[in-house]
């Protein structure tokens, strides 16, 4: 089965808010094994809404529209659906009875101006709208079906759920099986991976790759696909293996999980706790790790330590050291791990000193970062040169930070 969607709005057009309605749309269809071939987005224009129904009505078995259907001047949704199929458009006594009845119960007061929602093409399907005026339709254009729907994402997912997809489930002649399994990595770019996975594709028997860049990480999405479930499974089974074999190293979640919810889990598992010592990041790393709830039971405190005199006040960190080596170097984050751990009496603390930029000197260029880990048995500390602006740089440093607490917990 062939389905398009068509967003209609100048709000949209212009930037003005996200089109979350095509977004949740092609998940839901997703969900049913139906891609969307194709998506569209037009302003509040009648003969460019008549246009883009007809062009994408021309491919398609279903076309999903949304927005448009308000009682405003510039919602021209109803009049170009009846242009498009060659309709009249005329007052609905059933939409008009929905919206009377709708709005007494809510306890308004009815505008004779809304009456302009209940105009509707002379041949149309209602979809009842539970949550607002403006009732849906359906309507046909050489062979395809047309569904309307209003722009209100609530409105529109509510009559999505309720009507549509049925609408859709009882026409579908052969189920497909979509199977998709997302792998999260860190430390390694899109290019190399493709290097090193690109003979995975088998279009022919049904297994894609796709990528998905959100920084500072990379998703990794196979998608199976195919008519017979243990088929797709077992394609799918092949391919994750494979996957973990050539990127393991760099593979930090897996299906939608997210570091931070990760670092909290082992943390709860491990029943250890942890303190921080932040400079370059701010206090970066400790928001990431307290807004995972539950973060009381294993995160004790954490120090913003930009100043070097706070490095020697809150951490100990001797003045001699940080005048010797400099606030940015490997003696004084190992002092500042050590330290904090020994003030906050945790099992574990992490330490980060660095330049984010600007402010780099001939010795340390913007980008050079120290991360200290220490714990009961020692400190180690990592030296890493991150590029990109000051907020791409603390970024990764958070990321880095994290990933090796991750790291750290699943050997313990």
């Amino acid at each position: 089965m062939k389905i398009s969607t068509l967003s209609i709005g100048d709000e949209l057009i212009y930037g003005e808010i996200v089109d979350t309605n095509a977004v949740h749309m092609a998940t839901r269809l997703y969900d049913l094994g139906i891609k969307v071939q194709r998506h569209l987005l037009v302003g509040d224009d009648l003969f460019a809404i008549v246009d883009a129904l007809q062009y994408l009505a021309e491919g398609s078995d279903i076309l999903i529209v949304t927005g448009g259907l308000g009682p405003t001047c510039d919602d021209l949704t109803a009049q170009a659906a009846a242009m498009a199929t060659g309709q009249e458009l005329l007052l609905n006594e059933e939409a008009l009875a929905r919206m009377v009845e709708f709005v007494g119960r809510e306890g308004g007061e009815f505008m004779a101006a809304s009456r302009r929602q209940a105009l509707l093409p002379a041949h149309c399907t209602l979809i009842p709208n539970p949550t607002g005026t403006a009732s849906g339709f359906i309507v046909s254009l050489d062979g395809s079906f047309l569904i309307f729907l209003p722009g209100v994402p609530s409105e529109m997912t509510r009559m999505l759920n309720d009507t549509v997809l049925p609408f859709i489930q009882e026409r579908l002649v052969r189920k497909p099986v979509i199977r998709t399994k997302v792998f999260t990595l860190f430390g390694i770019s899109e290019a190399e991976i493709d290097r090193i996975i690109g003979d995975l594709p088998a279009p022919a028997a049904g297994l894609a790759v796709a990528f998905r860049v959100s920084f500072p990480v990379i998703d990794v999405k196979l998608r199976g696909e195919g008519v017979d479930e243990s088929v797709v499974a077992a394609l799918l089974e092949t391919a994750t293996a494979t996957i973990r074999e050539r990127l393991g190293e760099f593979i930090v979640v897996e299906d939608g999980a997210t570091l931070d919810k990760e670092v909290a889990r082992l943390f709860r598992e491990k029943e250890l706790t942890v303190s921080l010592a932040e400079s370059c990041t701010g206090g970066l790393i400790a928001k990431r790790l307290t807004d995972m709830a539950g973060s009381s039971a294993y995160f004790l405190e954490g120090a913003v330590v930009y100043s070097n005199g706070a490095k020697s006040r809150l951490l100990a960190v001797p003045p001699k050291m940080i005048r010797d080596n400099g606030a940015v170097s490997a003696p004084v984050a190992t002092a500042m791990a050590t330290g904090g751990r020994i003030a906050a009496g945790s099992d574990l603390a992490l330490a980060v000193t660095g330049v984010a930029g600007p402010g780099a000197s001939e010795e340390k260029s913007a980008g050079t970062v120290f991360i200290a880990l220490a714990d009961q048995s020692g400190c180690e500390v990592r030296e890493y040169h991150f590029g990109g602006d000051r907020r791409q740089v603390r970024s990764l440093t958070a990321y880095t930070a994290l990933n090796w607490l991750r790291r750290y917990l699943m050997l313990r």
